[in-house]
C-alpha cells in the first residue's frame, strides 16, 4: 500500500511512501455499510504539544500494512453494491502550518467552524469508480506549538467503533506497543439472513424503502435547514451523572437490570427536549437510539470486528406522559427499547436490507429515525465508552475532540471528557432557537436539574 501527497491541500513536505504488497483482493461491503452513503466520516484531535509528523508518517505506513481496505478503492457491483479493492493505491497525507495559534477549544469554544483547515474534504459523489483515498490524514502544526490532527474514513467501511479502534492500533504502533489487528471478514455479518424468519425480507420496523423522488426531497429538506441547525455542547460532571443514575435506580428498585449511566442520562435529555419541543400531549415523541450489534452478535463476529455494525431502536411515549413521567419510567421505556436489539431481530433486519440490495433498491432505504426527524423524534448516539481520548502519539493526550455538527435537527451526541472518566460532555443539535431557549437560565437548570444540592 501507499501513503501518498494530498497535494494541493497540502503545503509542507508530504513525498510518497509504499510499504507491503497490494493483495488485489476484492472485498464486498456488507450490507450495514451500504447505510451511510459513500460519504468521509472526519474526526479532528487537539495537542497541546507539537506532533512529530515524520514518525507520524512511518508509524501510519506500518499500521496500514494490516489494514488493506483503507489504501483501496471502491467500486460498484453488478446489483448495486460496493466492494473495495485493495489494490494499494494509496492513502492521502498532507501537513500544514497554521499562522494562528492554539485556540482553547472546549465546551464553550467549539472548533466546528475551523473544522475545515484541519481536514482534507472528499466529495462523495466522486468516491466510486474513482482514485479517491478512503482514509485522509492532515497534521496542522499551530503557531507556537500544538498540533491538530484530522482523520478521514470514507463511512462505507467502518463504523465508529471500528475507526476508533484503527486509531488505537496506529497509536500504539507509534509507541512501539502491542496491538491486534482487526477482522474485516463481511460476509460473516451478511450469512446472518439465512437464519431470519418467515417474510422478514419483506419489511422492517427500523428502515423504509423510499422511491428517489422522496430521497430528494429529504436531503434537500436536510441541507435547507442545515444553516439554522446549532450545536451547543453542556458538561454534565460526575457526580450529576451519578445522581441520574441513583435517582432512576431508586424509582426502579426491584424492577430488573439495574439502571445503567447511559440509560439515566438518555432518559433525563429526552424528556427536557421533548418537554422544550412542547408538541400536544396526545403526540407521539419518539427517542431512536443508535446501537452498536457487537455485543448482540458476539457469538457470530470475531472480537473487533471491522466494519459497519450498527443499527438503531426506538422508543416511544405519549407527550404528555414523557413530559410527567418519573425518570425511573422513562428510563425503563428506554432500557426496554435497547434490550430490543437482540441477534433474532438483526437477523430478520439484515433480510430484509439483503433483499433491498439484491432488487437493486440499496441506495433508496434509510433509517426510519432519520426520516422522522423534522417530526417526533429525537435522535441519540452515546459514544460515551468510545476512547477518543486515549489516541496518544508521543505528545500527550489530545486535549479536546471534535467531529462535524449534525445538520439533522433534534440529534444528541454523548462523548467522554478530557480528564474525567465519569461525566460527559453532550452535544445537542438542535433548531437555533430551541438552542437559545436551552442556554437560558430556566432551561439550563432544566438540564442540570440532578446536580447534587440544586
Amino acid at each position: 500500500m501507499n501513503l501518498h501527497s494530498a497535494a494541493p491541500y497540502d503545503t509542507g513536505d508530504s513525498a510518497e511512501m509504499g510499504a507491503g504488497e497490494a493483495s488485489g483482493a476484492r472485498i464486498r461491503l456488507g450490507v450495514y455499510d451500504l447505510l451511510p452513503g459513500t460519504f468521509a466520516t472526519p474526526r479532528t484531535f487537539y495537542y497541546r504539544q507539537t506532533l512529530d509528523t515524520e514518525a507520524l508518517r512511518v508509524s501510519l505506513t506500518r499500521t496500514l500494512a494490516h489494514y488493506p481496505m483503507l489504501t483501496g478503492r471502491l467500486e460498484r457491483d453488478d446489483d448495486g453494491g460496493l466492494s473495495v479493492v485493495c489494490n494499494g493505491a494509496g492513502a492521502a497525507f498532507s501537513e500544514r502550518r497554521s499562522d494562528r495559534p492554539m485556540p482553547d477549544y472546549g465546551p464553550d469554544h467549539s472548533a466546528k467552524s475551523d473544522l475545515g483547515s484541519y481536514i482534507q474534504s472528499i466529495n462523495p459523489f466522486r468516491v466510486v469508480g474513482h482514485d479517491t483515498p478512503l482514509l485522509t490524514v492532515r497534521v496542522t502544526h499551530m503557531r507556537g506549538g500544538g498540533s491538530v490532527l484530522g482523520v478521514s474514513i470514507n463511512h462505507s467501511v467502518v463504523d465508529g467503533s471500528g475507526f476508533l479502534d484503527f486509531l488505537l492500533h496506529w497509536s500504539r504502533e507509534h509507541r512501539g506497543l502491542d496491538h491486534r489487528a482487526a477482522p474485516c471478514a463481511r460476509t460473516l455479518l451478511d450469512r446472518l439472513a439465512d437464519g431470519a424468519a418467515p417474510g422478514a425480507e419483506q419489511h422492517s420496523a427500523q428502515y423504509a424503502v423510499v422511491s428517489g423522488r422522496q430521497k430528494l426531497a429529504f436531503l434537500w429538506r436536510v441541507n435547507a435547514g442545515a444553516r439554522r441547525v446549532r450545536t451547543i455542547t453542556v458538561r454534565f460532571a460526575a457526580e450529576e451523572v451519578r445522581a441520574l443514575k441513583e435517582t432512576a435506580g431508586a424509582q426502579l428498585a426491584g424492577s430488573g437490570p439495574g439502571v445503567s449511566t447511559g440509560d439515566a442520562l438518555s432518559a433525563h435529555l429526552w424528556k427536557v427536549l421533548g418537554a422544550l419541543r412542547g408538541r400536544s400531549a396526545e403526540s407521539t415523541e419518539r427517542l431512536g437510539i443508535v446501537t452498536g450489534l457487537r455485543a448482540a452478535l458476539r457469538a457470530t463476529l470475531p472480537d473487533g470486528y471491522w466494519g459497519n455494525a450498527v443499527s438503531n431502536v426506538t422508543c416511544a411515549l405519549p407527550a404528555g406522559d414523557l413530559r410527567k413521567a418519573p425518570l425511573g419510567d422513562t428510563v425503563a421505556a428506554v432500557r426496554s427499547a435497547i434490550a430490543d436489539a437482540t441477534a433474532e431481530r438483526v437477523r430478520d433486519e439484515v433480510a430484509f436490507l439483503e433483499a433491498q440490495r439484491r432488487a437493486k433498491r440499496s441506495r433508496r432505504v434509510l433509517s426510519r429515525m432519520s426520516l422522522d426527524a423534522f417530526d417526533g423524534t429525537v435522535a441519540l448516539n452515546n459514544s460515551s465508552r468510545l476512547p477518543v481520548y486515549d489516541i496518544e502519539f508521543g505528545a500527550g493526550r489530545p486535549f479536546w475532540f471534535e467531529f462535524p455538527a449534525s445538520p439533522i435537527p433534534w440529534t444528541i451526541l454523548i462523548t467522554p471528557t478530557p480528564a474525567d472518566g465519569q461525566s460527559r460532555d453532550v452535544h445537542l443539535s438542535v433548531p437555533r432557537e430551541a438552542a437559545d431557549t436551552l442556554l437560558t437560565p430556566e432551561w439550563s437548570g432544566r438540564l442540570h436539574a440532578y446536580v447534587p444540592g440544586r
